[in-house]
C-alpha cells in the first residue's frame, strides 16, 4: 500500500513528474559519457602490463637510440625479451585519417604482447614477407581493408610514400585492448633509410623490454639505465604503465575540466529534483497536517517523502542508464580514430546508480524538514 501511496504521489502531477525523469536521465547519460571519455583517456594505462618496460632516449622520445643497445640491455639480470621500434607517423590518403602505426621487430614484438591474437597462417605470412603489415580489426573495418590489400601510406617522419601488404589482421584478447594499431617490420623501414637516409639507419625510437619478475621491474630499469650512463645517447627506462601515463599527463588540465563538468551536470540537476519535491512538498502540506493530527509521527512523513524523491531519481537513473549504452556506441563509431576502447565500464554503471541515489536522497532533505517542523495548524491551513 506504501509503494501504490508513494507511486501515486510521484505521478500526481504527471507532466512535472515526466520532465523531471527526463532531466534527470540526460543527466545521467551525459555524467556516464564524460565519466566514459575519461576511462577511454586510460585505456593505455589500464591495459599496461607489469612485466613490461620502455627504454628510451632520456632527453625526449623524438631522439633515437643505437641499434646496438639491444645486446646490452639482453644482458641485464632479469630481463627475457627485447624488442625495438619507431613510431612511423604516417598518413593514409589523408590527414584526417589517423592511427597509430609503427615499425616494429615482428617476432619479439608479438611474443611480448600476447593479447593481440592472430591467426597461425597470417602470422607465417607477416613473418614472410618483409613488406608485411598487421592491422587491428577496426582498423580493417574503418578503411575496409581485406588481407593481401596494398596499403599506402605517406611518410612524415620517414618521408615518401610507402607500400605495405596487408597480411595479418589481429583481433584484441580482450574489450581493453586497442585493435586500431598498424604495424610492419623495422627492417624494411631501416634497410630503405641505408638507401636514402644512412645517418638515419639502424637507430630505434624505444625498445621494450619483457622482465621476468614485475615486483623488481625498479631496480631492472635502474640497471638497464647504468649500462648508458655518461654515453652520448643515455637511456630512461621505466614501466609501460609509467610510460602511458605521461602522455596522459600532458592534457592533464582537460581531463581535470571534464571531471569537474561531470560533477557540475550532477549539481545542477540535484537542485531540480529539490525544486521538484520541494513544490511537491508544499502543496501537500495540507494533507501531512491531517497525517499528523491522525498520530502519525514525523519519521512517516519522512519516509513517504524521500521514498517519493527516490522514486523520481531511481526511475530517471534507470532511463539514462540504459540510454547510456546506445550513445555510447554511437559515440565511439563517431571518434573511433581518437578513442580506440570506448567500452561503458561497470563502475561508470555503479556511479551513475549511485549518483541517482545520491540526488534523491539530498533533495529530499529540505523538504522533509519542512514537513517535519510546520504546525499542524498552519498545514491545515493550507487545505482547500
Amino acid at each position: 500500500m506504501l509503494l501504490r501511496m508513494l507511486l501515486r504521489n510521484a505521478f500526481r502531477h504527471k507532466l512535472r513528474t515526466g520532465l523531471t525523469i527526463c532531466g534527470l536521465a540526460v543527466a545521467i547519460l551525459a555524467f556516464g559519457l564524460l565519466r566514459t571519455v575519461i576511462d577511454a583517456w586510460y585505456a593505455g594505462v589500464a591495459a599496461s602490463a607489469a612485466n613490461r618496460l620502455v627504454t628510451r632516449n632520456s632527453i625526449s622520445l623524438v631522439f633515437s637510440l643505437p641499434l646496438s643497445y639491444r645486446e646490452k640491455i639482453r644482458t641485464v639480470s632479469g630481463v627475457r625479451v627485447v624488442s625495438w621500434g619507431n613510431w612511423f607517423g604516417g598518413v593514409y590518403i589523408d590527414e584526417k585519417n589517423f592511427f597509430a602505426n609503427f615499425a616494429v621487430e615482428p617476432k619479439t614484438y608479438l611474443e611480448m604482447y600476447p593479447e593481440y591474437i592472430l591467426p597461425p597462417d597470417q602470422e607465417r605470412d607477416f613473418f614472410r614477407d618483409r613488406k608485411a603489415c598487421v592491422a587491428g580489426v577496426k582498423l580493417a573495418r574503418r578503411f575496409g581493408w581485406k588481407i593481401g590489400d596494398i596499403v599506402t601510406l605517406k611518410g612524415t617522419i620517414f618521408p615518401g610514400n610507402w607500400e605495405f601488404v596487408l597480411r595479418g589482421i589481429y583481433r584484441g584478447r580482450d574489450r581493453a585492448v586497442d585493435e586500431t594499431t598498424f604495424f610492419f617490420h623495422w627492417d624494411y623501414l631501416n634497410e630503405s633509410l641505408k638507401k636514402t637516409a644512412p645517418s638515419r639507419a639502424d637507430k630505434v625510437g624505444f625498445y621494450m623490454i619483457e622482465i621476468a619478475e614485475p615486483d623488481l621491474a625498479a631496480q631492472t630499469s635502474q640497471s638497464i639505465d647504468a649500462l648508458f650512463k655518461n654515453s652520448y645517447a643515455e637511456t630512461l627506462t621505466e614501466t609501460e604503465k609509467a610510460f602511458q601515463l605521461g602522455f596522459v599527463s600532458m592534457s592533464e588540465a582537460i581531463l581535470l575540466a571534464i571531471q569537474l563538468i561531470s560533477f557540475v551536470v550532477i549539481f545542477i540537476i540535484l537542485a531540480v529534483v529539490a525544486n521538484t519535491m520541494a513544490m511537491s512538498v508544499r502543496e501537500r502540506m495540507g494533507e501531512y497536517a491531517v497525517f499528523k493530527t491522525l498520530g502519525f509521527t514525523w519519521r512517516t512523513v519522512a519516509v513517504m517523502i524521500l521514498g517519493e524523491s527516490l522514486i523520481i531519481t531511481a526511475l530517471g537513473g534507470a532511463l539514462g542508464i540504459l540510454v547510456t549504452f546506445p550513445v555510447a556506441g554511437a559515440f565511439a563509431d563517431a571518434v573511433g580514430a581518437y578513442f580506440p576502447i570506448f567500452n561503458v565500464t561497470a563502475e561508470t554503471i555503479y556511479l551513475d546508480a549511485a549518483s541517482s541515489v545520491a540526488v534523491g536522497i539530498l533533495a529530499s532533505i529540505f523538504p522533509i524538514w519542512r514537513a517535519a517542523t510546520v504546525r499542524i495548524a498552519e498545514g491545515l491551513r493550507r487545505i482547500g
